[in-house]
């Protein structure tokens, strides 16, 4: 099955308790992007947020760094209550230590690529992760359209996911909307990330509900449409 993963970037932080409790009963686990004005261009949260959403919910806390040096902050992170601890291979000079770190402090570890970097900046450490993050768009801001050629990014990680054993979750993040979701897992993600979908919606559970009717539905719902989604003809494959 597909797992949904809510981001809290698009959420009401004013009421952020509020806005967990509407998709906790729905949701597989939550999504926490942590950007420092570095490496890219926007600032958001830190561990003292994440404390505090561990204590409102039982979801898995799944937690992007998109931050420079993140080895300096994984031990606060964990402490935290993060479940999974996503660094960027692009910032990772020692990316296998790191990885290791986080798994030592008894986190899952996660690597993540920007739609521009290569799958091989990852090749040599796949067998050390939880987690393989694909960025379907430029990351920092929310609610940007899905980029059409990361499909083929998917499409070659799960190839190579396929030989893992255990097998990493294959998560994508960046325009997943409803009338794309259903292409991007047929090409290979195990984890949507979905934002301003959920959180923009009048009613965010609906939202997670409606995203699992267009994943499971006979006909794909929405699938195959263009709004930020992949491009038309590509073929369909088996839902990972």
């Amino acid at each position: 099955m597909v797992k949904i993963a809510p981001s809290i970037l698009s959420a009401d932080f004013a009421v952020l308790g509020e806005e967990i409790a509407k998709v906790e009963p729905v949701a597989d686990l939550l999504h926490v992007d942590v950007m420092d004005g570095h490496f890219v261009p926007n600032l958001t949260i830190g561990p003292v947020v994440v404390e505090a959403m561990r204590r409102r919910t039982h979801l898995p806390l799944d937690v992007h760094l998109m931050i420079q040096h993140p080895e300096r902050y994984l031990a606060a992170f964990a402490k935290a209550g993060a479940a999974y601890l996503t660094v960027h291979a692009e910032v990772c000079p020692h990316l296998h230590r790191t990885l290791q770190q986080i798994r030592e402090l008894g986190v899952k570890p996660g690597v993540a690529l920007n739609p521009s970097t290569s799958l091989h900046a990852v090749e040599q450490v796949l067998d050390q992760v939880d987690l393989v993050l694909l960025l379907s768009v430029n990351p920092g801001f929310g609610g940007q359209a899905f980029i059409p050629l990361v499909r083929k990014k998917i499409e070659g990680m799960r190839q190579w996911l396929e030989r893992v054993h255990p097998r990493p979750e294959l998560e994508v993040d960046g325009g997943i909307k409803l009338d794309n979701c259903r292409d991007v897992a047929e090409a290979g993600a195990s984890i949507l990330v979905a934002g301003s979908a959920i959180f923009g919606n009048a009613d965010p559970r609906a939202a997670v509900n409606e995203f699992r009717e267009a994943l499971n539905s006979p006909a794909g719902r929405g699938a195959g449409g263009t709004g930020g989604g992949l491009p038309p003809g590509e073929p369909q494959s088996r839902i990972r």
